[in-house]
């Protein structure tokens, strides 16, 4: 039984359009990295050879299949270095229609070189199932090739698996704090009592789920500040100027406490700034 086909430039646009509608209606879904992964690692090499070779004779199947792969690790660095130059830089949505464009304008170059060949010199896919000769001679170059087929499948069927759950990674949470223009340096130190501190509070969420943060501002048992409850999901940052100040004369450790969701026990080791409260004789001195 032969099979032709002649619409794999259409197939792989129409494939191209189907991820960009499913990334932006369902972006966590599966199928996103299904139809990215070709998306990604075959299609604009193939198209690029397909504008290139357009004729049937010029390569065999298996040839730009090979090149299709080799082609797309050329060409994708390529796009996105060309994307680090421009002012839109390098984003999902960048790469997304970038791609997408070079996959469009091969495909449009190949199928104009298409036209203006006879209909059997322009490339086609063809392929022959036959079982009739299956235990005759050559059965154990077959049995190798239906081998390697399985082989090549079974390793994408892995990298579609291995994507579609990657690994957990180390589950922490980023809490520091910074001065009001947001360098880890030059904090507050010498105030005068009742005279205003000012510093950013910066959270990230790195736990792979959602969390409900707050952060309390406690000298010698006494709160002076509070900043939240904020809810921050995976990767998502958060930072916030946080005033206090204090009333007794002396020498004050300010603790930062770090709550996450309902919990009465803080979730990290406090972080300390030692400030030096004096009266405004003692700032300006004799």
């Amino acid at each position: 039984m032969k099979f032709n086909f002649k619409q794999d430039l259409l197939s792989i646009n129409i494939w191209s359009f189907l991820l960009i509608i499913i990334i932006f209606l369902l972006p966590t879904s599966v199928l996103r990295i299904i139809l990215g992964l070709p998306f990604v690692l075959f299609f604009p090499g193939y198209s690029l050879i397909a504008a290139l070779y357009p004729r049937q004779e010029n390569m065999s199947g298996i040839g730009r299949i090979a090149l299709g792969f080799g082609l797309s690790l050329a060409v994708v660095p390529l796009i996105g270095l060309a994307l680090n130059y421009t002012a839109w830089g390098i984003t999902l949505n960048t790469i997304l229609f970038s791609q997408a464009a070079f996959i469009a304008a091969m495909s449009a170059a190949a199928w104009w070189k298409r036209r203006r060949l006879m209909e059997h010199e322009k490339f086609h896919i063809e392929f022959t199932i036959d079982f009739s000769g299956l235990w005759g001679p050559g059965v154990l170059n077959k049995v190798l090739s239906i081998g390697l087929a399985a082989a090549v499948l079974g390793t994408c069927a892995t990298v579609a698996y291995v994507a579609a759950h990657p690994k957990t990674g180390e589950k922490f949470t980023e809490f520091y704090i910074l001065n009001t223009e947001g360098k880890a340096e030059d904090y507050p130190g010498n105030l005068a009592p009742g005279e205003t501190a000012k510093v950013t509070v910066g959270i990230t969420n790195h736990e792979y789920t959602a969390a409900e943060y707050r952060v309390t501002v406690v000298s010698d048992n006494v709160q002076l500040a509070e900043a939240g409850p904020v809810t921050l999901v995976h990767d998502e940052k958060w930072e916030n100027t946080v005033s206090f100040s204090c009333n007794v004369s002396g020498k004050q450790k300010v603790e930062f406490f770090i709550f996450r969701d309902k919990n009465t026990e803080p979730y990290l080791e406090p972080l300390r700034l030692w400030i030096d409260v004096k009266d405004q004789a003692e700032l300006v001195g004799p």
